[in-house]
């Protein structure tokens, strides 16, 4: 027997400082409790939807991708889109409303929802059953249709029942179809606390002058579809609303196509491209003729490249490293992309495989079926050149960062839970002092005792406790310090893009973990300060000695180096240098 209730207002942890639990927990709750599905709608954001479409294949509770959208004129929609190009549609207007905003922020209006509106499900958040609800009703109607409806969610106020009786009136008045929604914010009761905590950091106040910022009762966590009939039993048809709506969201992260970007050059397949610049490049390398043993390593490389699909990727890189190169700026890759003679006759990487035994395998496996990962280094001071080339060449809607998700460690766990809880500031700071013999997982009591805290003290115990709960719960995010994703299509087409905190820069909302599960291809420009002197010294050599040298062209045995580095002689040499 199908479930009769399927929660479509539930908030994850992406919900920043507004969630107070993982997608993980969420859709554990979800399968312990007998949902078939569960909406994920964080606010302005698709940050959580990949971890909750992880966590969806592990319980086999079906994931609803949506989104609780705060608009400017203080309405609150959730929109639920039912195929990929309504997903699309979300993605561009979320990327819209964060490019006018700024970093951190989302600056939509009715308008926008409306120009992006097909294929989408819409749930009127209400406040009051009043004028404005009505105005607001009437709006949406005009905008959705049939596909326009109102949440009926319990506030555990007085009047609360002729609340919902006066909205779900207004609903049909207006040919809205009203449906149940608990607007979920933890998985389980016990978690409210943790949530009362994370209101606190948000609004910058304490447990005890938070008021009614905070969620006035502890109904908000994930509760039986049976229970729901119970609650909602006269207004049965609303709660089987959920059910109807969720059987027409039926949009699936893996039906998102990634492609890389084609890089077709004068009417060649990208596998022709590259093998032509791999020929041209190993003919530079080698003047007095290929290798016969660097020509089958070349032929077994290019072999598995186009097996794979991956010549587009390398054509990138190499188009970046040329890039580079034209405007004499020093780079080299890294990594396991140094076991690959492509690489080498390309440029990329200095690692001769004549000289080198390389096992390209480890770079590129047919077995593990892994995205390639180059990383290539570029001098520090000019690495932006690089970037923004990258930005004005691809287009700002193919390319952008990775995020990185700034998650709560132990001291700024212990630190914030402390000053929520009203604990004096010498304490917070002589716990969080502690943080070196903190494991990264675990905050134990201790470390309380070994600095003398009373942990009868029932705030004290308490802020080790939550400050348990709220490790790894993130906090904000930031991008990565040069991972870019890039596509052939719009990649605002698959997820929203934000503007960085540095200038002219941007990131999508999924890190790299979140890349690696739906195969997206990452391109790693980083900047080492070594490359930069490096790229000194050798002008120096030029300037006084006469030699012209590249990485690549370096004497690779030098006897006295390999002295220098046996008697530890090695300060201010790049990874070498300490003990």
């Amino acid at each position: 027997m199908s479930a009769p209730y399927v929660e479509l207002q539930c908030a994850s942890h992406f919900s920043l400082l507004r969630g107070a639990s993982s997608p993980g927990e969420l859709f554990d709750q979800a399968a312990a409790l007998g949902y078939e599905a569960l909406a994920i709608c964080d606010r302005n954001s698709l940050a959580g939807v990949v971890r909750a479409h992880i966590a969806a294949k592990a319980t086999g509770v079906r994931l609803i991708v949506g989104c609780e959208l705060a608009l400017r004129d203080g309405m609150t929609l959730l929109v639920l889109p039912t195929d990929r190009p309504a997903y699309s549609r979300l993605c561009r207007m979320l990327s819209l409303g964060k490019h006018r905003a700024g970093k951190g922020e989302c600056d939509l209006d009715l308008d926008d929802v409306a120009a992006h509106a097909e294929g989408l499900v819409a749930i009127l958040i209400p406040d009051k059953a009043d004028d404005l609800c009505a105005l607001q009703l009437k709006k949406v109607a005009a905008i959705f249709g049939a596909d326009a409806h109102l949440a009926l969610t319990l506030r555990r106020r007085p009047g609360d029942a002729l609340r919902l009786y006066r909205l779900d009136q207004m609903a049909r008045a207006a040919g809205v179809t009203p449906v149940v929604t608990n607007r979920v914010l933890f998985h389980e009761p016990s978690r409210r606390m943790l949530q009362d905590v994370v209101t606190c950091i948000r609004e910058g106040t304490t447990i005890d002058d938070v008021g009614f910022k905070r969620d006035r009762h502890a109904d908000r966590y994930l509760k039986t579809p049976a229970e729901i009939e119970r609650l909602f039993a006269k207004h049965l048809d609303a709660v089987a609303m959920s059910v109807a709506i969720a059987d027409r969201c039926r949009f699936n992260l893996d039906e998102l196509s990634y492609q890389y970007p084609s890089e077709v050059n004068e009417g060649r397949s990208p596998q022709e491209t590259l093998e032509r610049q791999t020929w041209e490049g190993a003919a530079e390398r080698y003047p007095d003729g290929v290798p016969a043993e660097v020509r089958a390593t070349l032929n077994h490389e290019l072999k598995l490249i186009g097996i794979m699909g991956y010549a587009p990727y390398f054509l990138t890189v190499n188009s970046i490293v040329r890039f580079a190169r034209s405007q004499d700026i020093l780079c080299q890759g890294r990594g396991s992309a140094a076991n690959s003679a492509v690489c080498y006759v390309l440029g990329i990487t200095s690692i001769d495989p004549e000289r080198n035994d390389l096992l390209f395998e480890r770079f590129v496996s047919q077995e593990r079926n892994e995205p390639p990962d180059i990383d290539v280094d570029f001098e520090h001071q000019r690495r932006e050149t690089v970037m923004q080339w990258i930005f004005n060449t691809y287009g700002r809607h193919r390319c952008a960062l990775v995020a990185v998700v700034q998650r709560f460690r132990p001291r700024g766990a212990v630190r914030d839970v402390g000053k929520v809880l009203g604990l004096p500031e010498d304490m917070t700071k002589a716990l969080s002092s502690q943080v070196w013999s903190f494991s990264r997982e675990e905050i134990e009591e201790k470390h309380a005792v070994d600095l003398g805290m009373d942990l009868s003290d029932r705030r004290l115990r308490l802020t080790l406790e939550l400050a348990q709960q709220l490790l790894n719960t993130p906090r904000h995010f930031s991008h990565h310090p040069g991972g870019f994703v890039l596509t052939e299509d719009r990649l605002d087409e698959l997820v929203p893009i934000e503007p960085a905190a540095m200038e002219s820069r941007q990131i999508i909302e999924w890190d790299k973990d979140d890349i690696d599960e739906l195969k997206f291809m990452k391109v790693d420009v980083l900047a080492l300060g070594m490359l930069t002197c490096l790229q000194k010294g050798l002008a120096l050599i030029a300037q006084h000695k006469g030699v012209h040298l590249q990485l690549a062209t370096i004497p690779p045995e030098d006897p006295r180096t390999y002295a220098m580095i046996r008697k530890a002689d090695t300060l201010g040499v790049f990874q070498i240098e300490s003990r």
